[in-house]
């Protein structure tokens, strides 16, 4: 049965963090450390009645511009069918075509890509994976937030600790401090209180060089990691790939490319054993879907960035056994909570997306367009 969006409402948003975050960039000079992140909620109404709800983000910069982008172009909704995600996708693209087709323009239409999809499942009675087509209904998960480079190794080796305990089933630690030799005694330091068997993962975060990045992945081979993550610039498919033929450890790169086309360089050059694309930032599900089929085509193994409460559900939809990265942070912005488990978060039968609204996300609103309806 057909029916016509009537209204959409953007929110930008400003989640603060309970403490500042380093990485290897904050350590080279080339960005602050984090201390907030700035989302963009959709939320879109139908003349049936129906709801949807999705959202982008951005870390230290872009969340005003994302804002601005979507407010231009959400209007270009109203009186559509919510069904038609792919031709709205792209009618919302042509709308803001000097921009381009990736960056702040399409993360902007990514919130409210995500929201269709949370509204067309939802009529669905469906939770999303089920919608897209499940291959499994828990996926394995690993934790990120309690690594990074600004804590003390003891403290890093109790975060793993805990998220073991929680459930969570592998640890990701943060490398690429100016000294190889301060890494390698961080790896080996935790690897040793983990032991063999707990799978372990390390994220330089873009900071090393060529030479470097060969140096220390030989000298990291010994912990029997399960990847080595953005060991170089995000856009050096060529190095990556040099470093993915050298080495037995997988190499994992994408989580800061914004377009389907930018993946498509690390796969066609054979750059990465593991793709880690994030979908409010390639342009939301529909594109992300495009570029799941292309990874499955080369066999590669999806571990989505960020955003759990999304990739849940595009991950239990990939053919070939995927990750999903853990990251407690967005936890005051929805009143559900993910299952976590025995090493996997399991799929909710809610439908959509399975999430609703804090009250917090009105809280942090710093400005809001509200868009049709009875204006």
């Amino acid at each position: 049965m057909s029916d016509r969006i009537t209204e959409v409402t953007l929110s930008s948003v400003t989640l603060p963090l309970k403490n500042a975050i380093s990485d290897a960039k904050v350590l080279t000079g080339r960005q602050r450390p984090m201390t907030e992140v700035a989302f963009l909620f959709a939320e879109i109404r139908t003349e049936g009645g129906h709801e949807g709800v999705g959202f982008s983000y951005s870390k230290r910069a872009g969340g005003p511009a994302q804002f601005a982008h979507a407010r231009e172009v959400a209007p270009e909704l109203i009186g559509e069918d919510p069904s038609d995600i792919a031709r709205l996708w792209t009618k919302l693209v042509w709308a803001g075509a000097s921009v381009g087709r990736s960056g702040a323009s399409t993360q902007a239409i990514a919130a409210i890509d995500v929201a269709l999809w949370d509204l067309k499942a939802k009529r669905a009675e469906l939770p999303l994976a089920k919608l897209l087509g499940a291959h499994r209904d828990a996926i394995r998960c690993y934790d990120t937030s309690g690594g990074f480079l600004h804590e003390p190794v003891e403290q890093i080796k109790a975060n793993a600790t805990a998220s073991l305990e929680a459930g969570i089933g592998g640890i990701k630690i943060k490398v690429g401090h100016p000294s190889a030799a301060v890494d390698l005694a961080r790896v080996r330091a935790v690897r040793e209180h983990l032991g063999d068997d707990v799978p372990l993962m390390v994220d330089a975060n873009q900071q090393w060089d060529r030479p470097t990045a060969q140096r220390v992945g030989r000298a990291l081979e010994e912990f029997g990691l399960v990847w080595i993550e953005e060991p170089l610039d995000a856009y050096d498919a060529e190095g990556h790939a040099a470093l993915a033929r050298s080495l037995d450890t997988a190499i994992a790169s994408g989580e800061m490319l914004t377009s389907v086309a930018e993946h498509y360089r690390l796969i066609e050059n054979g750059s990465v054993d593991v793709i880690q694309p994030d979908a409010p930032r390639i342009g939301g599900i529909t594109q992300f879907l495009r570029l799941a089929t292309l990874a499955e085509h080369r066999n590669l193994i999806l571990a989505p960035h960020f955003a759990m409460e999304i990739h849940v559900h595009l991950a239990a939809a990939y053919p070939h056994e995927p990750w999903v990265e853990h990251f407690d942070w967005l936890h005051p912005l929805f009143n559900e909570r993910l299952e976590i488990r025995d090493g996997r978060i399991h799929l909710s039968p809610r439908p959509g997306l399975g999430v609703t609204l804090s009250d917090r996300v009105r809280d942090w609103t710093v400005d809001r367009a509200d868009i049709g309806g009875t204006q």
